[in-house]
């Protein structure tokens, strides 16, 4: 699943002049997280965010350098920040030059950037032109609407044996053999022999995880390679 699957294209922009009042008015109104900031020309400049605005003058939040710190700070560094917590534009409080992705960028790679890099809005760009944005709570969406799926499919109990012996199969840490699945009226019994805990829970989630599952029995022995103890 790719980035032009969730992403919004109906964009709210602000310019660089922008009052920081508005931008924070348009982003309260319409439930926005951040929004991007674009010139007069088109271009993509920066983008401002809740977070961007967290330490704030007229909330008590924008802190202040203590004297030793202050001594190890150049001059501009402190500006800025000061800047950062006063300015009345978005120009002066947005982040510049903002990560982007693309339409096609993989939703994977998109989870693991915004992970990463403690980011939740990301603007989408196509050739340099704005295209759309991605936010955490379009992934939330797509999620929701995919655990829904899943509880109101109904495969059959070979359709559900089926599923979980291919997504064992592609787990690199997934045990090879010792491991055998029954299901009968959409109930999974899971038995075999484990080599760590961790395993043992990977494989349940598996298992509860197959399309149309209702309740898994954890029947796996995990034998303590350390030890050579067997716990049931």
């Amino acid at each position: 699943m790719f980035v032009k699957d969730i992403m919004h294209k109906n964009l709210m922009i602000v310019q660089p002049d922008t009052n920081l009042a508005d931008a924070a008015r348009i982003m309260l109104a319409n439930h926005l997280s951040g929004l991007p900031v674009v010139t007069p020309a088109g271009r993509l400049t920066g983008i401002v965010t809740e977070g961007d605005l967290l330490r704030r003058a007229e909330l008590g939040t924008a802190g202040t350098y203590s004297n030793w710190l202050k001594m190890f700070l150049i001059p501009s560094g402190a500006a800025d920040d000061y800047i950062k917590t006063h300015g009345r534009r978005v120009s002066e409080v947005m982040t510049e030059s903002p990560l982007t992705v693309t339409s096609q960028t993989s939703l994977d790679d998109v989870a693991a950037l915004m992970v990463k890099r403690h980011i939740k809005l990301l603007p989408v760009l196509d050739a340099g032109e704005l295209v759309g944005m991605i936010s955490r709570t379009d992934m939330m969406r797509k999620l929701a609407t995919k655990l829904i799926e899943v509880e109101h499919h109904h495969p059959s109990d070979l359709e559900i044996s089926n599923h979980i012996k291919s997504a064992l199969a592609i787990e690199t840490w997934a045990p090879r053999t010792g491991i055998h699945i029954k299901v009968k009226d959409r109930v999974v019994d899971i038995e075999g022999v484990v080599m760590n805990d961790a395993d043992r829970r990977a494989v349940n989630v598996i298992a509860e995880n197959a399309p149309g599952v209702v309740q898994v029995h954890d029947n796996l022995i995990y034998v303590d390679p350390g030890s050579g103890m067997a716990f049931g």
